[in-house]
């Protein structure tokens, strides 16, 4: 009976959690008139009290076409998001793999201290740092180009500090016998703690992208130019009278994180099981 009881509360968790995306989907498919009813309130049409049906009365994809087919800027913020993120997911693999690698694997000095200072440093908010990373990147003129965005991204340490965990579990008396075997540590790195580390990098390759596909107050920040936009910051330019349109651009901004979630999701299942565990 107890498994019965949580098995149903379960499933009521799951539907007010997918309920947002349920409600963005049957939104995207309502027309502009429906949506007005429903929201005249919310959107500064009307007075009349909010109201929801869980069904379009007539569906219609007319929403996806002004989108898709009327709107250029959508088409070059998404290719900004998709420029960002890549360089910002590039930069987290080209310096976080090998520094995750360095941490887990050597000793050196003030090493205890160099981690909790990057810990230290994952805990932080981007409000502390916004002003101090405003004057850096400006002093050296990288303002209003996207690599004020990918720069720092492509230096988080949250990343690293989700490989490390991995590359902790690489056993020791493995690299000492590829050592008296002759391997070099580049070749240990490459062909042992790469593979054994793989679903570390694939965690840390998720949740930083979903991360970086979502990046609000840096652009804002760091951007003055509304070319160089993300995708992110397309919703806001629209006005109440295109609702339908931002109930369709947020469906379509999601499926990009929403496919990379769930080709991810069982490496990010395990790093979670192996951290509890490691824990």
């Amino acid at each position: 009976m107890s498994k019965k009881i949580t098995g149903f509360l379960l499933l009521l968790l799951g539907i007010a959690v997918c309920y947002p995306i349920f409600f963005l989907f049957t939104g995207s498919l309502m027309g502009s008139g429906e949506l007005k009813s429903h929201l005249g309130a919310a959107l500064g049409l009307g007075t009349k009290p909010m109201t929801w049906s869980f069904l379009p009365l007539m569906p219609t994809l007319r929403h996806y076409v002004q989108l898709l087919l009327d709107s250029p800027e959508y088409f070059h913020m998404f290719w900004n998001s998709v420029l960002l993120s890549g360089g910002i997911l590039a930069g987290q693999l080209l310096c976080g793999i090998p520094a995750a690698w360095g941490f887990a694997k050597y000793d050196f000095p003030l090493k205890k201290l160099l981690f909790s200072l990057y810990i230290l440093l994952m805990m932080m908010p981007f409000q502390v740092t916004m002003l101090s990373g405003y004057l850096v990147l400006s002093k050296i003129k990288l303002t209003d180009t996207l690599w004020a965005v990918i720069l720092p991204g492509a230096f988080s340490t949250f990343p690293v500090f989700i490989m490390y965990r991995f590359f902790c579990g690489v056993p020791q008396a493995l690299m000492d016998a590829a050592r008296i075997d002759g391997a070099g540590e580049r070749a240990i790195f490459f062909h042992i703690g790469l593979p054994l580390g793989s679903s570390g990098i694939v965690s840390a390759v998720v949740l930083s992208f979903l991360e970086s596909w979502n990046l609000i107050e840096q652009p804002m920040t760091f951007l003055k130019s509304k070319k160089l936009w993300p995708l992110s910051l397309y919703l806001p330019l629209i006005t109440p009278e295109k609702a339908g349109i931002s109930f369709a651009a947020s469906v379509v901004t999601l499926l990009p994180a929403l496919l990379v979630f769930l080709c991810g999701q069982d490496y990010l299942e395990q790093g979670i099981v192996a951290a509890a565990v490691k824990e």
